[in-house]
């Protein structure tokens, strides 16, 4: 195996990346990973109309690509600049729905490439040979020769962004629609994306170009380490989903809490308890003020899981998304939820949030709100993060920027002192916003096969985001009598060997005396702030060899009996 640099050199300054990024521009050479995607591409193509589209092929005038016949007046600027590209769009006359950018470049036949996904990933991250239609959310990496490049949006970009790379050349598409509709962007001038671009070297790991180009597409951000009194740059503690499925009680959450408390590390940072779904049943929690100040007397940091875009049955009908946002079969209608772009439904998404802060928690845990806004999974989007002829009430501004204007309200209503984790939610527009993100589908406390397929590839794959997006949550360590313990303490190793957020399911049949001991060391290591490096990442998209500033880890993933090839499907929890 090629030798690679240390974990320590893979934590570089966050302004690297500009240096680095220097040397692009000054070498003469040129050669298949030396990517053009800063320089004026060769053609401009816009989708327009309201539902039924229209494809015009843009003409160029400097850096302005200009449309005609119906598309006169939308204007497309790509104004270069050290580093980045800048797209603008106006469009005062015609709705907008994507923008398509094509750079002509001839890419070796060896080439590999990766992207990121849209919201969670969900098992399904890998590197692979250069294929023409697949979608390349957010970033792409290409891979060649033992060098890799990389090219991006960056983050809190006002359109979902993805890229198409093929033998004959490069295309970037803006998502610009509002609902399934274009955008009337009317005399307003759309500051759409920002793309970048970092080029490895040849003693680089592919792994740290990842991480030097997510520097450099979340420029300008940072990830909070405090959060009012509250240490946050390591994050551990409890949840209850994964043994209890929504059948939590009042007293085992103060169990949990016992249980951490105790493990913790003595003068570290205080862990967490967060209170998943099933709390809302009276007969079981008939105190939620009473419970989080019981918690915090542990010396636990109490958190709670809040569904906010969720509306009641009762709601008024012009408050909701329509209901043709999602495509589906027979009579499954899409979930009852509020329109952020309403004043009044705003106020009441913020409301679940305010409430939440009200009675005490310090860690607001929010989810389904991509499914909800837009009536599907991460895994089912494609190149359309949105199907159907629908759009918001306010049809005047982007999805992206919807969700990002969503995803503030929460920050204002829960404030500067409370911990964000998002779920269900688009980390490239959270990166800033959020203090955490679970970036993959669910894993389970029932069955080993999705803890492996989305765990393990969502550590692997979105591990270059942690601490530059946000904390990244890989998601828990259940901890119960259905999965095995010999394949749970590798993860829960794993876990904590990366740094990343490791909260723990404990059922407490399985928890004795071997349990507590490994947790209390995995405590341990996570409050030491480790970081970790997959070694076989381009062969696997669950990766078993393991680098950390200690040692290099072998896992072993596969239960005996070998893992099963069915579908493992998407857990979507209660409606």
């Amino acid at each position: 195996m090629k030798s690679a640099p240390s974990v320590a050199a893979l934590l570089t300054p966050a302004a690297s990346w500009a240096r680095q990024c220097n040397s692009v521009s000054s070498g003469a050479a040129h050669d298949d990973l030396d990517l053009p995607v800063l320089a004026q591409p060769d053609w401009v193509f816009a989708s327009i109309g309201d539902s039924e589209v229209e494809r015009y092929r843009l003409l160029r005038t400097g850096s302005m690509w200009t449309g005609n016949n119906r598309a006169a007046g939308l204007n497309v600027d790509i104004a270069l600049a050290r580093q980045q590209a800048v797209i603008s769009i106006e469009s005062p006359a015609v709705p907008v729905q994507r923008i398509q950018i094509r750079w002509k470049r001839r890419l070796a036949e060896d080439v590999l490439a990766l992207g990121d996904a849209w919201e969670r990933s969900y098992g399904d991250l890998e590197w692979r040979p250069l294929q023409a239609e697949r979608v390349l959310p957010w970033y792409a990496l290409l891979h060649s020769q033992g060098r890799t490049s990389g090219m991006g949006i960056k983050t809190g970009t006002a359109a979902f962004a993805f890229w198409q790379v093929d033998a004959a050349g490069i295309s970037l598409w803006l998502d610009v629609r509002n609902g399934g509709n274009g955008v009337s962007l009317r005399n307003r001038r759309l500051g759409a994306a920002t793309i970048v671009m970092c080029k490895g070297g040849g003693d680089e790991t592919a792994f740290g170009v990842a991480q030097r180009l997510c520097r450099a597409m979340a420029d300008g951000t940072t990830v909070a380490a405090r959060r009012g009194t509250k240490q946050i740059d390591a994050i551990y503690g409890s949840n209850d989903w994964y043994y209890a499925y929504g059948q939590n009680t009042h007293d085992g959450i103060l169990r949990d809490a016992d249980l951490v408390a105790s493990l913790a590390p003595a003068g570290g940072p205080r862990p967490f308890t967060v209170i998943d779904d099933g709390y809302q049943n009276p007969s079981r929690f008939p105190s939620m003020p009473g419970l989080a100040s019981a918690i915090r007397n542990r010396n636990v940091i109490p958190g709670l899981w809040i569904r906010p875009l969720r509306a009641a049955s009762a709601t008024r009908w012009n408050l909701l998304l329509p209901d043709s946002r999602r495509i589906r079969s027979g009579n499954e209608r899409a979930p009852l939820a509020y329109d952020p772009t309403i004043p009044e439904a705003l106020h009441a998404v913020a409301s679940v949030a305010a409430e939440a802060c009200e009675w005490g928690f310090e860690l607001i845990k929010h989810d389904f709100t991509t499914w909800e806004l837009f009536g599907q999974w991460g895994s089912q989007m494609g190149a359309s993060p949105t199907l159907g002829n629908w759009h918001f009430n306010d049809h005047t501004v982007t999805n992206a920027e919807i969700v990002t204007g969503l995803y503030r309200q929460l920050r204002t209503t829960c404030g500067e002192d409370r911990v964000i984790l998002g779920c269900n939610t688009v980390g490239h527009l959270s990166a800033g916003l959020f203090d955490a993100s679970r970036t993959g589908d669910d894993v389970s406390g029932k069955e080993w096969e999705r803890t492996r397929r989305t765990g393990i590839n969502t550590l692997a794959f979105r591990g270059p985001q942690h601490k530059t997006f946000y904390s990244l949550d890989a998601d828990c360590v259940a901890i119960t009598p259905d999965v095995p313990w010999s394949l749970t303490r590798q993860w829960l190793q794993a876990v904590a060997d990366s740094g990343t957020v490791l909260l723990i399911s404990p059922d407490p049949r399985a928890i004795g005396h071997e349990q507590k001991q490994s947790l209390r060391e995995a405590f341990e290591r996570c409050v030491a702030k480790p970081a970790s490096e997959p070694l076989d990442w381009m062969q696997t998209r669950t990766p078993a060899c393991w680098r950390t500033s200690a040692a290099t880890q072998n896992y072993e993933w596969i239960a005996e009996e070998g893992e099963s090839p069915f579908p493992i499907g998407i857990q979507r929890g209660t409606d």
